[in-house]
């Protein structure tokens, strides 16, 4: 339970600005190694422990700040971080849920990962239960559980929409993980939840890039980053789809790349792009030096999806486990607590395209999706099958590809216009 706790450990340190912003991930780390150190010295008191924790830092030629700042990190976390996730109140923006609710909270936390749901959609369905919250007791002033009623989502759905005026896909979000709460953790039957209408999105046209705007990006970056990039827009992978790549998953002799569960947890292959390949090797050469480097430092590990981890203790490991765009430096795992390489923030990627269309003055609201939308309408304007299309993005249904049709038909098939036609006519 500890070490689950330590992204709102972090997120405390900064509320009450307990530690300077890029101090804090550091203090995690400090608290991480130390609670793996307590479990094997669990005989000694609790001062005993935190000094001889302190010894093996110096022992590590650990410098004296670091060590001040290892120490006070260990010991403000054991005083408010002692057992159960006694945080979230100072996660909630009004005003302290009840006990019920932080119960009903750790409940769901634990149910979502039971059914092995994304670390971004964990945090994004818990924030939605606390919102919800938030509303029962400051609306409706209800504090339990056993209170709740479908009648109360529907009143905080409408509160979404009518008053803070969140966009659709988020009132859909919000729905889906209330939908979640109730059937997963409260066990409480929605009556009447089929009725109510989620919101509805027009048909929205995506924004496409022209072959010569994308080679205007692509001279804008270099290095690992355009790799990136051409790998996107040469796959059509989506974002998180290419920050999870394992080396295993890239087959150089077929040329090919496997996208591991990808949206609706589903797997699909799609093309390796000959023009990445011998980059890609080079790449990859560094990237195992530096996985070699963490297996002597007494690192190594990566994150193994489902049960892996307990069923194959080695494999995390493994050189075939490790990512293919791994981050620069080593972190805090923020669900077990363990010190590992993550995969490359999809922060860092968004950054990158934001700043290469700006300085290339495409004036397009362009964003790393837009690479794959690129990729779907350059295939059909090359005359491949839509068919084929559809399953080289992983989409369910052939309906869902055939809006690029429609983009398709906007950049090469548009009718002439009629002031065109008048304007010939005058010139003969």
């Amino acid at each position: 339970m500890e070490k689950a706790i330590l992204p709102d450990f972090q997120h405390f340190l900064s509320l009450h600005r307990l530690a300077p912003k890029k101090h804090i991930p550091f203090c995690a780390f400090w608290v991480s190694r130390f609670l793996k150190f307590r479990n094997e010295n669990d005989k000694l008191d609790r001062d005993e422990q935190i000094r001889k924790f302190i010894i093996t830092l110096r022992l590590e030629n650990i410098e004296q700040w670091q060590l001040k700042q290892a120490e006070k990190a260990i010991r403000i976390y054991l005083k408010n971080f002692s057992f159960a996730d006694k945080v979230l109140d100072k996660m909630v923006n009004r005003k302290s849920i009840s006990d019920e609710f932080k119960k009903v909270l750790a409940l769901m936390k634990e149910n979502i990962r039971i059914k092995h749901f994304s670390y971004s959609t964990e945090r994004a369905y818990v924030n939605w239960a606390k919102r919800f919250f938030n509303f029962i007791m400051s609306e409706k002033h209800k504090t339990a559980p056993g209170q709740l009623s479908s009648k109360d989502v529907r009143d905080f759905l409408s509160f979404l929409a009518l008053k803070e005026r969140i966009s659709s896909s988020s009132q859909n979000q919000a729905f889906n993980a209330l939908l979640f709460l109730f059937r997963n953790t409260l066990k409480i039957d929605l009556e009447g939840m089929d009725k109510t209408v989620r919101a509805k999105r027009g048909l929205k046209i995506p924004v496409v890039l022209s072959v010569k705007e994308v080679q205007e990006i692509f001279k804008q970056i270099k290095g690992e980053k355009l790799l990136m990039l051409k790998i996107l827009y040469g796959t059509g992978m989506r974002l998180m789809e290419l920050a999870r790549l394992r080396v295993q998953d890239i087959d150089f002799d077929f040329n090919t790349v496997v996208v591991r569960g990808g949206k609706g947890d589903k797997d699909r292959t799609t093309m390796l792009p000959q023009a990445v390949r011998d980059e890609l090797k080079t790449h990859l050469e560094a990237i195992k030096i530096l996985h070699q480097n963490d297996i002597k430092a007494g690192y190594g590990e990566v994150y193994l999806p489902g049960s892996l981890a307990s069923k194959y203790p080695q494999a995390a490991k493994e050189w075939k486990w490790q990512y293919v765009f791994p981050m620069s430096k080593l972190s805090v795992d923020p669900r077990s607590g363990k010190v590992r390489r993550h995969h490359v923030s999809p922060s860092t990627i968004q950054k990158t395209i934001k700043r290469a269309v700006e300085d290339s003055g495409i004036c397009k609201h362009a964003t790393v999706h837009t690479l794959r939308h690129s990729f779907a309408t350059h295939l059909l304007m090359n005359g491949v099958n839509i068919r084929e299309v559809q399953e080289l993005l992983g989409h369910k249904h052939v309906e869902t590809t055939m809006v690029y049709t429609h983009v398709l038909r906007d950049m090469s098939k548009a009718p002439k216009s009629p002031l065109d036609n008048l304007y010939e006519t005058k010139h003969h």
